[in-house]
């Protein structure tokens, strides 16, 4: 169960979530906790969640570890800071930061390079499902992304499904939407990379995930856990999601 913050909270406002969130989630050994703040905030996620079972992650990285890039950064920074987890190809980083399937790739190489666990998103627009072309979309992210690493590198990546048209919108694919969305991808892992990796590969659905709805959306077999966005916010509403 990962939360993914996006561009809210300051430090102070980090340190105040997990106090209230530590407690209710303490007895949650059925699954790994992830939380995703606004790099700036890592370091605070890092103090408070130290001695819990609850992971912290950033929300993008660069692909070289040093130079001249001003505003990004690197894998080793984000492991120097305490972070083990990072988000890869968000579908916002798609639409607004020019992401693409061989960008992806770089990326979740850089940080499986510098030992962070990446969660590398795909999914469809609104235009590209009403099309019907939502298994070519997630054919095409996965040929051009993910299918370019080693066996040995896929084995310790998470995917997450996201359709973009579900994010922030309120709409949540249904579960047997996204279950046939999951069912695409993990028939690309199987051709790429056998049956064996398909089976293990987890991967998660996001998209307007919220208490009201993660128990249904659990029930799919295909459904390996949740990547939460806004109701990750709130310790409670995030609490219940990893209780569910």
């Amino acid at each position: 169960m990962a939360g993914n913050w996006k561009m809210f909270k300051n430090p102070a406002e980090t340190s105040a979530f997990f106090e209230k969130f530590l407690p209710q989630v303490a007895s949650a050994t059925h699954c790994e906790i992830v939380l995703c703040p606004p790099a700036i905030n890592i370091p605070a996620a890092v103090a408070a969640t130290a001695g819990s079972r609850v992971g912290v992650g950033a929300q993008n990285l660069y692909w070289k570890n040093e130079g001249a890039f001003t505003g990004e950064i690197s894998g080793p920074m984000i492991k120097a800071a305490g972070a083990e987890w990072v988000i890869i190809g968000h579908s916002e980083r798609r639409q607004f930061f020019g992401e693409t399937d061989a960008t992806v790739l770089e990326r979740t190489k850089a940080a499986l390079a510098a030992g962070l666990k990446p969660i590398v998103c795909v999914g469809e627009m609104l235009a590209e499902r009403e099309a019907g072309e939502t298994e070519a979309v997630l054919t095409q992210q996965f040929d051009g992304g993910l299918a370019g690493l080693t066996p040995e590198q896929f084995a310790q990546i998470v995917i997450a499904y996201e359709p973009v048209w579900a994010i922030g919108t309120g709409k949540t694919a249904t579960p047997e939407m996204a279950a046939d969305a999951h069912r695409i991808i993990r028939a690309r892992v199987e051709a790429k990379f056998g049956g064996n990796t398909a089976a293990s590969v987890r991967i998660l659905y996001g998209g307007s995930v919220k208490p009201d709805n993660v128990k249904g959306l659990m029930a799919q077999p295909e459904i390996d856990g949740a990547l939460v966005g806004g109701a990750s916010l709130e310790p409670s509403s995030f609490a219940s999601i990893v209780n569910f």
